[in-house]
């Protein structure tokens, strides 16, 4: 007779979830004891870097990925970058490990005690089985939880006796939508508003491109002749940044983003917040005489929006099936924004320094993966994302993302058959979040190329602390710190980037070569301004 454990593999298999991200722990072994050779386990160090790792599978790959946790411990350590993955709106399927239901009720050592509550409210569903036999029917309602939208993590809580009963039939393999289209009735509003519009703009976020909704977003751009912002803080690309009408990202405080958008009678927002906001610069949240339209597929998003009419739809099929209805416009297109001026020549060298030398020198069908916050602004100036599935980050804000998402993502390159060049630009401070990321990328022989630009310091804190006028914060100095030495102990070939001008070496060394290489490059001290 099949067992639980025989069932739930012959699932997995089925639903094309035979990448196991996690570390190991003793409740979890009587589901991993015999791993089927089909399957590939990803060992990380540490939890967050495991659940960071499927993040950067799952978005690069467009499929959901599987995280296994150990009990509450495990779930606690990963729990920072399963925020990241609900903000993501990636579909992660996660499971944890619990203790012997015989020895629930005493409350034994590593028993999770109500398991289902831990990770909420960052899960669109968490469960944990009345019975053994109900695992594979939980497992398939939690791969279409996950996978619709809002898509987003899942969790199971699975006692570790479980998994040698004997199983139930296996539930039907089953098919959900992932995509939904808006109301007509409501996107000819929309459509209608926007034709009588005398000074469009659109304001793009990450379900353009989670949708594949470049192409769709370029020709509406070009119909109605409107500029086109990103919004605040995006984790995704979703729009050519070398496309005339392009005028960058917006900023991430209320008074200074309705400034940018002042003129302008109709803002269309698709597939992002209304807004992400970060430090408190009050103000109204539109210009006087600024009508919002809002597409989400998310009705929590719509619903708190401050402003705006919303409708709910996917944003790829939105802005195709605005295209039906929107006639051309005779309004000449916007100005192109200015090319960033060429940076000083000085040494230590500026971020912008650094980052334009990176773009000089960046692949073509590069991937990149960000988590500089002080050097955020210089990056989004001096490097233009120019292809769709191109560029990630945390839509959390918090640190210790990047480093293993960028391992997911450049796992996800290999087994995908694409083998497009990824690059992480990850901070100093953010470095150490998730260090042991390293010995994966090592272990599993990635191409990866991290840069780590070396300001010695929390710059972004201190900009914050300027900003707020909060002087005296202790904790925001990182003196003393060898990344190189560091990189090498994970078994990463490193090297020093002492002037921008042999960044271009290093890097294409790095991405021939057959493993990770992180090139940490001194920078300037200076703390830029955070808006």
């Amino acid at each position: 007779m099949a067992t639980v454990r025989d069932t739930t593999y012959d699932l997995l298999r089925a639903l094309g979830l035979t990448t196991v991200f996690g570390n190991p722990g003793s409740t979890e072994e009587p589901f991993l004891t015999g791993f089927p050779d089909d399957f590939h386990y990803v060992l990380a160090l540490h939890e967050a870097s495991a659940v960071g790792m499927a993040d950067g599978y799952a978005q690069a790959t467009g499929r959901p990925a599987h995280v296994n946790l150990h009990t509450a411990p495990g779930t606690g350590n990963g729990m920072g970058n399963l925020v990241t993955a609900w903000h993501n709106r990636t579909p992660l399927i996660v499971t944890a490990g619990q203790q012997n239901r015989e020895m629930l009720l005493i409350e034994p050592r590593l028993a999770s005690r109500r398991a289902a509550e831990l990770p909420q409210p960052y899960v669109k569903w968490s469960h944990e089985p009345v019975r053994a036999q109900d695992i594979p029917a939980a497992l398939m309602r939690a791969y279409a939880t996950a996978v619709q939208p809002p898509a987003g993590p899942v969790y199971l809580s699975l006692p570790l006796d479980d998994w040698s009963q004997p199983a139930d039939p296996p539930p039907p393999l089953r098919t959900v939508a992932t995509r939904y289209a808006p109301d007509p009735q409501r996107l000819r509003e929309f459509a209608a508003v926007l034709a009588a519009s005398r000074a469009p703009a659109l304001v793009l976020g990450a379900a353009v491109d989670r949708a594949g909704g470049w192409p769709a977003a370029v020709a509406l751009a070009e119909r109605l002749a409107a500029p086109v912002w990103s919004a605040p803080a995006p984790e995704r690309a979703s729009f050519p940044e070398d496309h005339p009408h392009y005028q960058g990202v917006l900023p991430f405080a209320i008074g200074p983003l309705a400034e940018k958008l002042r003129g302008r009678d109709t803002v269309l927002v698709i597939g992002a917040p209304v807004f992400r906001y970060y430090p408190h610069v009050p103000g109204d949240h539109l210009p006087d005489g600024t009508r919002l339209l809002h597409v989400t597929d998310d009705p929590d998003e719509a619903a708190r929006a401050p402003v705006g009419d919303s409708a709910l739809g996917d944003a790829g099929l939105t802005l195709a099936a605005l295209l039906d209805l929107l006639p051309a416009t005779d309004r000449p297109p916007p100005p192109p924004r200015p090319e960033p001026a060429p940076p000083p020549e000085e040494q230590p060298p500026s971020a912008d320094s650094l980052f334009a030398a990176l773009a000089r020198h960046w692949p073509p069908d590069g991937v990149l993966v960000q988590e500089t916050p002080s050097n955020l602004p210089a990056l989004r100036r001096q490097l233009r994302i120019t292809r769709p599935a191109s560029y990630f980050t945390m839509a959390s804000g918090g640190l210790g993302y990047g480093l293993p998402a960028a391992v997911g993502v450049a796992l996800a390159e290999r087994d995908t058959g694409r083998h497009r060049p990824v690059v992480a630009v990850i901070g100093d401070g953010s470095f150490h979040y998730s260090v042991q990321a390293l010995w994966t990328a090592a272990r599993l022989r990635l191409p990866l190329v991290v840069v780590v630009p070396v300001n010695q310091q929390y710059a972004i804190l201190k900009a914050f602390a300027e900003f707020k006028h909060t002087p005296g914060v202790p904790g925001l100095d990182l003196p003393g710190v060898d990344v190189t030495a560091l990189a090498r102990g994970y078994g990463c070939a490193a090297q020093v980037v002492g002037t921008p001008d042999q960044l271009g070496d290093a890097l294409a060394a790095g991405l021939r070569a057959d493993g990770p290489t992180v090139l940490p490059v001194p920078i300037s001290t200076d703390v830029p301004a955070i808006l």
